[in-house]
């Protein structure tokens, strides 16, 4: 029997954010916002995803914080 299946991190992207301040590299610019999770596939089908967040991430360093 041959299972193919996968585990990881997946970030989709949900558009521009706010303009803000980076704590990290002092730029101001529009940030983008993401959502990141958790999933495990069989056969390339999402069978089950957990530990999902809404992010914003810095255009310019790629910090990200949790909206």
């Amino acid at each position: 029997m041959f299972f193919l299946f996968g585990f990881g991190t997946k970030v989709q992207d949900l558009g521009p954010g706010e303009v803000r301040t980076c704590p990290r590299c002092g730029n101001t610019t529009r940030w983008s916002r993401v959502r990141q999770y958790r999933q495990f596939t069989v056969f390339f089908v999402p069978v089950a995803r957990w530990g999902r967040h809404r992010l914003e991430v810095c255009g310019v360093c790629g910090t990200a914080v949790e909206v």
